[in-house]
């Protein structure tokens, strides 16, 4: 196994680009994840220089599969996902399968192909990044806050069962972070009060966390992070 290595997914993100800027910084090899944008995960490896870019389909089990079953990592922060907001009662179905299917459904496929390695070493560490909203629900996410509810609830069934093993499992729950899903908000400083910190998070901060669940908090397992500055409590 690489020494040091972790997978990021959905790393052409602006929350997984800042994931794999912190955890190549603490010498890690990182596989770069993405779907369609190549060009922007071969410029972030070619600036973070250790590493590799990987491609698969986040709805095909089988691609998902073949691309991973020779890769061993110590650490998976899954960081990919979408949003297809709607009120309930207008969104269409593919919009609800969707998101599902990208945001939880293959994070299964995919932490059951590296989990059975990291069994074999007994040793690893699982972070998902979910969303607030998959604690308290959201209006118009319905399908999004389902999804990460899932990756909760996923998150800390995992940690029970893979406790044995040595592997940790835990979560992120972002709240309204500066990233490319908030650019259509059309009046963001009303959102900014809901905010007692009174401002939007960074990727950057988000990313922080991501390495000190993943790697420093050795003794955290089945835990959920808050990251929304106080704004769900």
């Amino acid at each position: 196994m690489q020494e040091k290595s972790v997978l990021v997914t959905g790393a052409t993100g602006d929350i997984g680009v800042a994931v794999v800027r912190e955890y190549a910084q603490h010498g890690y090899y990182v596989y770069i994840h993405y779907h369609s944008n190549q060009k922007k995960a071969e410029a972030l490896l070619a600036e973070i220089k250790h590493g590799e870019v990987i491609t698969f389909d986040m709805k095909n089990k089988d691609d998902i599969q073949t691309t991973l079953e020779n890769i061993e990592v110590e650490v998976l922060v899954h960081s990919a996902g979408i949003i297809k907001d709607s009120l309930f009662f207008f969104m269409e179905d593919e919009d609800w399968e969707d998101v599902i299917s990208i945001n939880l459904n293959a994070l299964f496929y995919i932490t059951k192909v590296l989990t059975y390695k990291m069994m074999q070493h007994r040793k690893g560490s699982i972070v998902n990044i979910a969303s607030v909203s998959g604690l308290v629900g959201n209006f118009g996410q319905a399908n999004y806050a389902a999804s990460k509810g899932g990756v909760i609830a996923f998150t800390k069934n995992l940690a029970l069962e893979l406790g044995r093993y040595n592997i940790r499992v835990n979560a992120l729950a972002p709240g309204i972070i500066d990233s490319e899903m908030i650019q259509d908000i059309p009046d963001k400083k009303v959102l900014t009060k809901q905010i007692p910190l009174g401002r939007f998070g960074e990727p950057e901060e988000v990313a922080k966390c991501a390495y000190f669940m993943g790697v420093e908090a050795t003794y955290v397992s089945g835990e959920v992070l808050n990251i929304s500055g106080a704004m769900v409590r």
